[in-house]
């Protein structure tokens, strides 16, 4: 395994950053013991900075802090999964509603555009799961509600920790893309209505299709 190298400023937050992205490519699977003496003996850093680090991981949700046994990387139920599936479906529908009633055509034209990047990337798995969560963040932040962006990016963390990506099941990618083209249809339309009910059919279906 190659080295880590790490600068002194905000050590913590690098470290629950490398270890957030081992969590994410599946290096540290869920369900597995985090080995606190050999991860800091590899960055080369002593366990303070590596303990304010899974702090900062367990309050996302990502790591799992035992009594007397250490830090787990989180596993997912099927109800948390569904758990977490309701809340953003419940959170982003009510976003996309604001986004369809104020977007200006500048906004609408920057959805569209990013909608074609995702058409163009169906043969790519990991660029259109990056430019689909992109699409979904950008609704977020053009509703203007920092409160709901902060809760939807640590749900969306959560939500990665699924063994099961639901887009990779079979045929799944262009099913999210048609829904995607219906949830920007609803949005040029201004139909708060219909924006709302496509975004909840979105998140039903990724539910479906991750369970």
């Amino acid at each position: 395994m190659s080295s880590v190298t790490l600068t002194p400023s905000a050590l913590y937050e690098q470290v629950a950053e490398e270890l957030r992205q081992r969590i994410f490519r599946r290096e540290l699977e869920p369900g597995s013991w985090i080995d606190e003496l050999k991860i800091a003996e590899e960055f080369g850093i002593s366990r303070t900075p590596l303990r304010e680090a899974l702090k900062v991981l367990a309050a996302e949700g990502l790591v799992t802090m035992k009594v007397r046994r250490g830090a787990y990387v989180t596993e997912m139920s099927d109800k948390d999964l569904h758990d977490v599936y309701h809340l953003l479906s419940l959170l982003e529908s009510d976003a996309a509603g604001v986004v369809a009633a104020r977007a200006n055509p500048e906004q609408l034209r920057e959805l569209e555009q990013l909608h074609a990047d995702l058409a163009s990337a169906v043969g790519e798995r990991d660029r259109f799961f990056a430019i689909n969560e992109r699409i979904h963040m950008r609704i977020l932040e053009m509703a203007d509600n920092r409160w709901r962006s902060q809760m939807v990016a640590d749900l969306r963390k959560v939500m990665k920790l699924n063994r099961h990506n639901s887009l990779l099941k079979q045929g799944r990618i262009e099913d999210s893309l048609a829904e995607h083209q219906a949830i920007l249809e609803a949005l040029r339309a201004h139909d708060q209505n219909a924006t709302v009910q496509a975004m909840r059919e979105h998140f039903a279906q990724g539910l479906e299709a991750a369970g």
